[in-house]
């Protein structure tokens, strides 16, 4: 019996590994190419975060990577802690979508550090047929 072999698409980056986060504020705009129209996985990580503190991230879509528009195409619900977290983006009913973008909003509540401070990324590739 074979084995089946999994192509995985290279993974894309809106927001690059160990981008330090300390305030609102958005990544820069990515062209999709060749992930035009498809199902994307997006996976937000957050690798560093201190207590008492929240990232609420969402993700845009633009035609020419200039108008997003007035509404997210997805928004993460907050997070307070670290870890990965996937979420799928199926951009077939969505084709003039060619460009993505990530935006974020940060909250710190309590005593210690005065500002929000979060080291994460975000990650796109083609979500594999199933």
């Amino acid at each position: 019996m074979a084995a089946a072999t999994t192509i995985q698409s290279p993974l894309k980056y809106l927001v690059q590994p160990d981008t330090v986060i300390e305030a609102d504020g958005e990544g820069e705009a990515l062209e999709l190419g060749a992930l035009t129209g498809k199902p994307l996985l997006v996976v937000l990580r957050i690798d560093e975060i201190i207590e008492q503190e929240s990232l609420h991230v969402s993700i845009w879509g633009s035609p020419d990577g200039q108008q997003w528009g007035e509404k997210a195409l997805f928004w993460y619900p907050q997070h307070f802690y670290r870890g990965a977290f996937p979420a799928a983006l199926d951009l077939r009913q969505r084709p003039e979508v060619r460009f993505l973008k990530a935006r974020w909003e940060t909250n710190r509540w309590g005593r210690g550090y005065p500002r929000p401070f979060f080291k994460a990324s975000i990650e796109i590739q083609e979500l594999p047929a199933a």
